[in-house]
């Protein structure tokens, strides 16, 4: 059997983009710092994304039934903290500028690109709950001279990695 430090261990070791993800609605506006985000279909797009479900976050993206993928460049360390932390989310959403698209949920401006989507279905798993989000709306961020490479989290550290050419 596989102690679960050891799996977190051997997981330290997957690099990970970092992103912050939002939402908004009845249950107002919320966000948290995830690396648990992958592509599932591009047909239609759809986006996996995990969520632990001791969040207190957990239960406002289970009543909105939308959420906001934004992936931040290596600027935005100090975001994926305020977004990790134990900050209101009101003080959270004072960081940065925001927008929106078609749900409504939170856009960060400067962030790499943003996938806007409503959640289709959430799984259970373990301390976690999955969801399958259908991409609606996605936004290239607006790129900031400098702001060229994606935040990346490898060994329980930031790093940065990559160059964007900005058309």
């Amino acid at each position: 059997m596989i102690e679960a430090t050891d799996f977190r261990n051997a997981m330290s070791l997957l690099t990970t983009a970092v992103n912050v993800v939002t939402t908004k609605g009845i249950s107002g506006a919320h966000g948290f710092t995830a690396s648990a985000v992958c592509s599932v279909t591009d047909t239609p797009p759809t986006l996996l994304v995990c969520m632990n479900q001791t969040s207190r976050s957990h239960a406002h993206f289970i009543d909105n039934k939308t959420l906001c993928v934004n992936v931040l460049g290596a600027q935005h360390e100090n975001t994926s903290n305020i977004f990790a932390s134990r900050l209101s989310s009101e003080e959270r959403f004072e960081q940065g500028s925001w927008s929106e698209l078609a749900t409504g949920a939170p856009v960060l401006e400067d962030a790499l690109i943003s996938f806007d989507c409503e959640i289709e279905h959430v799984q259970e798993v373990g301390t976690h709950s999955v969801f399958i989000c259908r991409v609606v709306a996605i936004k290239k961020g607006e790129q900031q001279s400098g702001a060229d490479e994606s935040l990346v989290y490898f060994n329980r550290a930031y790093h940065q990695v990559g160059q964007i050419e900005i058309a």
